[in-house]
């Protein structure tokens, strides 16, 4: 497949219960691109999930949530990436991060998976030199309160900065595929949270 193809994967855990958690930040990405490039998910077995496919900033770009629960996302980004010939380079996984506030959002190239342990399984198929969008959504401030935590619905104030920030960070991808990773990196980070 062409350079020109790549693919947006939100983290999430499926189902209606997990919508609105912290944790499904991944899925709100991929729901937003969907939304402003006209997708529609459609349940792709192969793929382990529901995909859609957009255009943007003139790149095909391939829209996955995993329906295998965070622990295993892997197993859906290695079945996509190997059916479309999809190097790490061409992956850009959109999940919570508890280490930045709420609303914050940075996107990175390669690195660790941080405890992560849905990047911990795509790390398996894939290394770790795929892109990344980190959606910050804040931390409980004691490790024992973070299951709880992802597992919740952030409150109005965080989860309006959170829609926020990704309405930013999409902006900045379609810089990304108009122009370079390097502008839009530069373009969200210097963007007001």
């Amino acid at each position: 497949m062409p350079d020109s193809l790549h693919a947006i994967v939100g983290l999430g855990n499926p189902g209606p219960e997990y919508a609105l958690t912290r944790h499904n930040t991944g899925f709100w990405f991929a729901d937003l691109a969907a939304r402003r490039y006209g997708g529609s998910f459609r349940v792709e077995s192969k793929f382990f999930g529901e995909m859609a496919r957009v255009k943007i900033g003139g790149a095909d770009v391939l829209l996955l949530k995993p329906a295998t629960f965070m622990n295993r996302s892997g197993q859906a980004v290695a079945a996509m990436a190997n059916f479309y010939k999809l190097t790490p380079g061409q992956l850009l996984i959109a999940h919570d991060e508890l280490d930045m506030p709420a609303g914050a959002m940075r996107l990175k190239l390669g690195g660790g998976h941080g405890g992560h342990n849905g990047l911990r399984d795509i790390h398996k198929s894939q290394g770790e030199a795929y892109r990344r969008l980190r959606i910050g959504i804040g931390h409980p401030g004691d490790k024992n309160l973070v299951l709880n935590y992802v597992l919740g619905r952030a409150n109005k104030a965080d989860e309006d900065a959170i829609l926020s920030g990704l309405e930013r960070s999409l902006d900045a991808v379609e810089t990304w595929f108009k122009q370079s990773w390097d502008k839009a990196v530069q373009q969200l980070h210097t963007s007001a949270a």
